[in-house]
């Protein structure tokens, strides 16, 4: 089977020795998930009435500056760099149909983040270590600093194992050609090992410490234990298993895309992956595979017995924090050493059906790229959108310094509602009606569907209503509501979809997140990224994200509006409202 592919398999044992023997000389990337089986859609191919091209159909839901080729299904971003001053992603796609199969590492690069330009495929199936799909996987800057990628192969048996890849020819910006090692697989399940060959995979960026071995990590569980196994290497062919994880966690499952990093403790800069030191704590993300959430932990990676620790409070699993409390699964985080900050990628898969996704020809996008920092507080992280996408921004639209009072609804004019970016800070002006909080109420996702966008309270909810249609019969809300417990404010920020979309078949699910703010001394802030079929939003500066993937009937295109509400008793002001027409990216 041909694949647009710019790895020749006729390229011999020894050729791909010399190349590896000139690369070596540091930094790493990611990784997959388990998804349902469309065996007779695997292959399938689009109608002229189906491509992205069609003339009479703009594909209202398609994105015009999210990341996302032109058809077919993709998931998992992969190996994120910078290299030669070209940004490169490689992301896991099905080159034959739109659900998940015949995997391969689609390629493609950029300049600032935000136009893209496609590229050959860069990994396919084609030797025994990974005949049956090239999955998820990271890059590696070695000390030379050149590239690698080290990914999950599926062998003939099905078993999960870890190869490794090089550029033909590293003095090409472009990256476009990659060559297997002939030593592969480097790291597979054995009887000795008595690791789990359906539940391996995943290589993280590899981390070079002082005494000049690499280490990286590759998701795993033993029964229903979830950890991360740690691997060793002095020449990044021969890699040892370590005694033990680098860490595991009881009761959360199987470990897809872990990632392993460092953040600063006293700078707002980025931090290389290969940092250690004094004003230094790390982070450990994992993708969970059962309830398709992640989590992440902040704490301290003891580099002389390789065992990371958790902060004393921290909650592994479901209901630990996260990146983004919405669709966003199997990110993937890379230092940008041109620009000295840590980057995250993540996954936004569908809210539509399998139906609905042929008749698009299209399924998954991946999310706007965002900068990460540990929070002054030191106890979580904050995500913003890169600066770049900032140069999308039309003319800005200004409604700040308004009261909002009860049941009002205030519309943002004259810009492009379904291609939009918003920012807008909230003031409370009296704290009287405030609720009374349940200490019962743990599940922050579970008290917004209970507590709507519909059930009026005291002190909320406030906030967006985007991609709504005139009459308000769809609407996407993002809010916020305010709390009273045990002497302190809980303020809790919603994403609505249950009116998103008329479509009775779409997934309308509701998300939530509590936000660490003090709302009697700090203005309540958000800002939302609208983008046709996404709806990106920032609480609090970035210490909160979801994202919803929402596919409406009637507020699409110039049908969508934007409006600014509160469903409270208390009235709220707007302390600021900007708001821009978003231009179109180029992208694939």
């Amino acid at each position: 089977m041909a694949f647009f592919s710019c790895q020749h398999v006729g390229v011999g044992v020894a050729l791909a020795v010399v190349l590896f023997s000139l690369l070596v000389g540091n930094g790493v990337l990611e990784v997959e998930a388990s998804h349902h089986i469309y065996r007779h859609l695997q292959s399938s191919s689009l109608s002229t009435s189906q491509s992205s091209s069609s003339h009479h159909d703009p594909q209202p839901y398609r994105t015009r500056y999210h990341f996302q080729p032109p058809k077919n299904w993709m998931n998992d971003p992969n190996g994120p760099m910078i290299y030669k001053g070209l940004y490169h992603l490689f992301y896991q796609y099905n080159p034959k149909g739109l659900v998940w199969g015949n995997i391969v590492w689609a390629h493609s690069t950029s300049e600032d983040l935000v136009n893209w330009t496609p590229h050959e495929i860069a990994i396919y199936p084609s030797i025994l270590s990974d005949i049956n799909g090239c999955w998820s996987g990271s890059t590696t800057i070695l000390k030379s600093g050149k590239p690698v990628i080290l990914y999950t192969g599926i062998n003939p048996q099905n078993q999960q194992v870890q190869n490794l890849a090089i550029p033909k020819n590293s003095s090409d910006p472009y990256l476009r050609e990659w060559v297997k090692m002939p030593q592969n697989p480097l790291m597979a399940p054995t009887p000795a090992n008595k690791i789990n060959a359906s539940s391996f995979r995943d290589p993280t960026t590899a981390w070079l410490l002082p005494d000049k071995k690499w280490r990286m990590i590759i998701g795993s569980k033993r029964d229903h234990t979830g950890m991360a196994i740690l691997y060793t290497s002095e020449d990044f062919i021969h890699w040892v298993q370590a005694k033990q994880p680098l860490h595991s966690a009881e009761h959360t499952g199987m470990w897809e895309c872990p990632d392993f990093y460092p953040v600063h403790l006293d700078s707002l800069l980025g931090a290389d992956t290969s940092i250690i030191g004094p004003n230094i704590k790390h982070v450990l993300k994992a993708s969970l595979d059962d309830t398709k959430h992640e989590y992440y932990t902040i704490g301290t990676y003891d580099h002389h017995k390789d065992i990371y620790t958790p902060n004393h409070g921290m909650v592994e699993g479901d209901l630990g924090l996260r990146y983004d409390y919405g669709k966003f699964y199997a990110s993937k985080t890379f230092f940008d050493t041109a620009k000295k900050r840590r980057i995250l990628w993540g996954w936004i898969n569908e809210s539509s059906s399998v139906a609905d996704d042929m008749k698009k020809g299209w399924s998954g996008i991946q999310a706007i790229p965002r900068t990460i920092l540990l929070d002054k507080s030191g106890k979580q992280l904050v995500k913003w959108p890169i600066k770049e996408i900032e140069m999308l921004r039309g003319k800005p639209i200004d409604l700040s310094g308004k009261l909002i009072k009860h049941g009002s609804v205030l519309e943002v004019p004259s810009i492009t509602a379904a291609q939009a970016d918003v920012e807008i800070s909230f003031r409370l002006t009296k704290l009287k009606e405030v609720e009374k909080f349940d200490p019962t109420w743990t599940n922050p996702q579970l008290l917004c569907s209970r507590k709507g966008t519909t059930v009026k309270g005291g002190i909320g909810p406030f906030g967006l209503l985007t991609l709504a249609s005139e009459g308000l019969e769809e609407y996407t809300a993002i809010f916020f509501r305010i709390f009273k417990a045990h002497g302190k404010y809980v303020v809790l920020m919603c994403s609505d979809q249950t009116r998103s979309s008329l479509n009775p078949t779409t997934d309308k699910t509701t998300y939530g997140t509590f936000v660490e703010v003090d709302p009697m001394h700090e203005q309540l802030s958000l800002r939302t990224l609208i983008d046709h079929s996404i709806v990106e939003s920032f609480g609090a500066k970035g210490k909160n994200c979801i994202t919803a993937r929402v596919y409406p009937t009637i507020a699409i295109d110039d049908k969508a509006h934007l409006y600014a509400f509160n469903y409270g008793r208390e009235t709220v002001e707007i302390t600021k409202l900007s708001a821009w027409s978003m231009k179109k990216a180029h992208i694939n």
